[in-house]
């Protein structure tokens, strides 16, 4: 099989894109599949790749392009989440598309359509420009319909009290784009961002903790990768925020995560929402400040006649996807065995 590799900025790690026509359907032959294809990257110097977008062109006819996310989890290379989304993967897996033929060449103001199988999002990547090996794109996040902000709630209030290290910590359980755990920075026990930003591992840890037991309290595996967290601290007019990442620090934020806070800030009483009133944020784009960049999300609201706000889209901007090249993965070559073997036979 021919894989591809492509890099977005901000992201953790590049992202292993796959042609999913030619893997099997079923999650148990897949996954061993893919466990397989990891155990040869792991090999081959690859092992840091923990990002695996399955694509194919969609079935529907208003969208471009079918898209699965796939977290390989460090502790093995048989192990998986197969849960949440990833928008970094995302925009690779159009830049790897378009590489391969999949789909069209890209050009600026090209608008590619999403489908996330995982939980059912459709996002429109509008791009940008284009270069050699880069393309810039902007991300929206659809909500169609159009979704009550109150239903991303987790578990229905703004705010949940979990019981870690023997204390109780607030936090806001939210989903739009992944379910995240919000923390504030005096639930992280962090004081001003460079606390929040240095490289302290009991912090890191104290971060696992509250998410695994914000995963217990949702009855999910505590050892899976979501709900991911993050912790907000007010700044002068904007939010800084860090997060984690699996295995380590996030060097910025996930796309899927500036997505989520930018529509959680819209939420009265959650953590993101007191955080961005204490910083005096303006009303619109948000500004989010991270240890590897400084980001924006604007979340388009409307408020129906009976009240109610609902969460139309949000829009994150500026990034930038680098395409590494395709290579033969040699474990999954049977699964694409008839395809390449007609490439062969085409006269020289």
């Amino acid at each position: 099989m021919i894989a591809h590799l492509a890099f977005a900025s901000g992201s953790p790690c590049p992202t292993l894109v796959l042609d999913a026509r030619y893997l099997p359907a079923e999650d148990g032959p897949l996954l061993a599949a893919l466990a397989d294809a990891r155990r040869w990257l792991t090999d081959a110097g690859g092992g840091h790749v923990l990002k695996i977008a399955l694509i194919q062109p969609s079935a529907h006819p208003l969208l471009d392009l079918d898209y699965r996310f796939i977290q390989a989890l460090p502790d093995g290379p048989d192990r998986f989440d197969l849960r949440g989304s990833c928008g970094h993967s995302v925009l690779s897996s159009i830049t790897a598309a378009a590489e391969c033929g999949m789909l069209p060449k890209l050009g600026p103001g090209d608008r590619v359509r999403v489908n996330v199988l995982n939980n059912g999002d459709h996002l429109v990547c509008e791009v940008d420009s284009v270069g050699r090996t880069t393309v810039g794109f902007t991300v929206h996040f659809l909500q169609i319909p159009p979704r009550p902000l109150t239903d991303l709630l987790l578990v229905g209030t703004p705010r949940t009290t979990l019981r870690v290290d023997g204390r109780d910590v607030e936090v806001s359980l939210v989903s739009a784009g992944n379910p995240y755990v919000f923390v504030s920075a005096a639930g992280a026990r962090v004081r001003a961002a460079d606390e929040l930003f240095a490289d302290d591992a009991e912090l890191f840890d104290r971060l696992v903790r509250i998410r695994r037991a914000a995963a217990e309290h949702l009855g999910w595996s505590p050892d899976g990768a979501f709900p991911k967290v993050a912790v907000t601290l007010p700044l002068d007019g904007m939010l800084a925020v860090r997060a984690i990442s699996v295995p380590t620090w996030h060097p910025t934020l996930a796309l899927t995560g500036v997505a989520c806070l930018g529509a959680a800030t819209g939420i009265p009483g959650t953590i993101p929402w007191l955080t961005a009133r204490e910083a005096s944020c303006a009303p619109g784009m948000i500004h989010l400040r991270t240890p590897g960049a400084v980001l924006s999300v604007t979340a388009a609201t409307t408020t129906q006649d009976d009240g109610v706000t609902c969460l139309n889209w949000t829009t994150v901007g500026d990034k930038r996807v680098t395409f590494h090249g395709s290579f033969f993965l040699e474990p999954l070559a049977h699964f694409q065995l008839k395809e390449i073997a007609e490439c062969l036979s085409l006269p020289a």
